[in-house]
């Protein structure tokens, strides 16, 4: 029997992206793979683009039908929801590092006996991520903390964010917000040399600011720990860090209240989104904001200037075809080996580390496997 995988729509709203894009489907059929697409009116691919490669339609939101050794592939988690999983899913499912609500996530697979592969740790063998959306999250955080900044600079709340056609169009309606350059602003990102921050320069790059007020820090300038006054000091602040473990805040509501009426920050982007981790970096907001309403102010004094945090989730899906066509593409060469997935490295250390995990989730969930006696 041939591989045979189910692309489900996404729920979020929204989201655009797609885990398959027609290019991958048709790499994946012509070496043998089954591939069933919901329809989807969302998604940034026609359903006809899907049809045309040879992939088999059907009803949006139909994967709880699946045939149960069919694998579930998809980007963002599944609603919230106490019902039972039985299948394999593919998925980045934002539970592994005790994120709000992951233990019970992972008890709807205890429950059904379901796997989970989280795309979020599908690695090589130097433990680096097969594929990620980080370019392109960068790109977009860098963005969208421009238009915010605009909008505050005209003492405006930045408005709802709409998914752009290409990048070009990207660029070119940041610069007209900005009056025509990003000339004469200054940022600074953090994670500078990883995929996130590498996008969020590029991005600072392309709308015209001066190399020299785009401050690109990593692991060499955090490593005297935070917080650091030097995030008080730009106009825009862009967090782009892989967070594992407890590091000192970057940035504090303490920090800002000393620094008065003199701090030139105006705009937090934490393209991280570590918003309900523990160890979260910048407590100094704890919501994820949206595409329709995309910042939030916080709570300070009165009399100080104001500052606004955007924390969105799928910072991608600004830019849905780029992004999906590029992340696919990566992720490919592990699709191209989940025939071989009880052998295949790459799928063998994703289900360990998630069975590790729901043993974690079934101790804090009280959950118990019966046994026969």
């Amino acid at each position: 029997m041939s591989q045979q995988l189910w692309l489900r729509c996404e729920k979020k709203e929204f989201e655009r992206r797609s885990a398959l894009t027609p290019t991958t489907a048709k790499r994946l059929i012509d070496v043998g793979f089954e591939i069933t697409v919901e329809r989807d009116e969302q998604r940034i691919f026609k359903d006809s683009e899907f049809e045309a490669v040879g992939c088999k339609l059907t009803a949006n939101s139909s994967w709880p039908t699946a045939p149960v050794h069919v694998p579930i592939i998809g980007l963002k988690e599944l609603p919230a929801s106490d019902e039972p999983l039985p299948h394999t899913h593919i998925q980045f499912a934002h539970c592994y590092k005790k994120q709000g609500g992951w233990s019970s996530v992972l008890a709807r697979f205890h429950k059904g006996g379901g796997t989970l592969y989280d795309l979020e740790f599908l690695t090589d063998a130097t433990g680096r991520r097969v594929a990620a959306f980080g370019f392109h999250a960068g790109f977009a955080g860098g963005a969208a903390g421009l238009l915010a900044f605009a909008a505050q600079r005209n003492g405006e709340k930045l408005a709802r964010l709409e998914p752009y056609e290409n990048e070009t169009a990207m660029v070119n309606h940041v610069k007209e917000c900005l009056g025509g350059s990003g000339k004469g602003v200054r940022a600074l990102v953090i994670g500078a040399l990883g995929r996130c921050g590498r996008g969020a320069v590029d991005i600072f790059r392309k709308i015209g600011l001066d190399e020299d007020d785009i401050l690109k820090w990593d692991m060499a300038e955090t490593a005297k720990g935070g917080p650091f006054q030097e995030i008080l000091d730009v106009d825009i602040f862009v967090n782009c860090i892989y967070l594992s473990s407890f590091i000192p805040a970057f940035l504090t509501k303490e920090q800002i209240s000393a620094s008065g009426t003199s701090r030139r920050l105006s705009v937090v982007v934490d393209v991280s989104c570590d918003t309900t981790n523990p160890f979260n970096p910048i407590p100094v907001y704890d919501i994820n904001t949206t595409f329709s309403d995309p910042t939030m102010f916080v709570e300070l004094e009165q009399g100080l200037p104001a500052l606004s945090v955007i924390s969105i989730d799928h910072l991608p899906t600004l830019l849905p075809r780029e992004a999906s066509e590029q992340f696919s593409s990566d992720l490919l060469p592990s699709l191209l080996e989940l025939p071989q997935r009880q052998s295949a490295r790459v799928w063998t250390d994703a289900e360990k580390l998630f069975k590790a995990k729901l043993a974690e989730a079934v101790e804090a969930e009280g959950l118990f496997t019966v046994t026969a006696a």
